[in-house]
C-alpha cells in the first residue's frame, strides 16, 4: 500500500513540474481562473489555444505541414486547406487574440509579417488576403493569421 502512496505522490509532483514547466509562458486564461468565470470560459477554442500555445513555444519541431519556422513565428500549410494555397501564420508567443495584443507583442507580429511576405514571395502570389478571425470565430482561441490565395496563373 505504501508503495502505491509514494508512487501517486511522485507521479503528482512530476506533473506539477511538468506542467509549471510547459506553461510557464503562457498568459493566464480563463480557463485557469475558473472563479473569475465567463462566456469564454472552459469552452473548446480556449482549450485548444491553450494547448497550443504550449505545443508553439515548447514542441514545434512536431507539428506537422511546417511550411517555414523563425525564432519567433511558425508558418504552416492549413490541414483543411480553404483555397488552393493556404498556409496558417502563427506567432511562438501566447496570445489569445487581437484585443490582447500588448507593446511586448510587437516583434512578434513584425516577424509574422516578414515570414508572409517571404511566402508571398516564394509561391508568386498575386492574389492574396490575410485573414484574422476573433473570439467566437476561431476554432482555437490563439492569435494567428491565415495567408489564402489560388494557385498564380
Amino acid at each position: 500500500m505504501l508503495r502505491y502512496i509514494l508512487v501517486g505522490i511522485v507521479f503528482l509532483v512530476g506533473g506539477i513540474l511538468l506542467g509549471g514547466y510547459l506553461f510557464s509562458d503562457t498568459k493566464p486564461r480563463s480557463i485557469l481562473r475558473a472563479p473569475e468565470c465567463q462566456e469564454r470560459c472552459f469552452n473548446q477554442e480556449e482549450i485548444l489555444g491553450l494547448l497550443s500555445s504550449v505545443g508553439i513555444q515548447r514542441l514545434s519541431g512536431i507539428i506537422p505541414f511546417v511550411q517555414k519556422e523563425t525564432d519567433k513565428t511558425i508558418a504552416v500549410r492549413h490541414p483543411f486547406p480553404q483555397a488552393d494555397i493556404h498556409f496558417v501564420i502563427i506567432p511562438k508567443k501566447d496570445i489569445r487574440a487581437v484585443e490582447d495584443i500588448s507593446e511586448e507583442d510587437a516583434a512578434y507580429l513584425v516577424d509574422a509579417y516578414a515570414l508572409m511576405a517571404e511566402l508571398i514571395e516564394e509561391q508568386n502570389l498575386r492574389n492574396y488576403k490575410v485573414v484574422v478571425n476573433g473570439p467566437g470565430f476561431q476554432t482555437v482561441g490563439y492569435l494567428h493569421f491565415h495567408l489564402v490565395s489560388e494557385l498564380p496563373d
